[in-house]
């Protein structure tokens, strides 16, 4: 039987049969990894970190971008 982790990224529902890092979903998505934070289960994650977190059941990943108005 092959398991199969649920997941959320950016608010919609992902499911993966295969063990990725947070590395690897940003890279999936081609994300220009210079110009946001990732927040992590509600906690800002360091950038140096996402090739050792595993995405893991039930995670909440967001990415959060800075805006400049005036």
């Amino acid at each position: 039987m092959v398991s199969q982790t649920t997941f959320f990224f950016n608010g919609n529902e992902y499911f993966t049969k295969s063990s990725i890092t947070l590395a690897d979903l940003l890279n999936y998505f081609d994300y220009n990894t210079s110009i946001f934070v990732v927040e992590y289960n509600q906690f800002i994650c360091n950038k140096k970190n996402w090739k050792n977190i595993t995405i893991e059941p039930n995670d909440t990943i967001e990415i959060i971008t800075i805006v400049g108005g005036g």
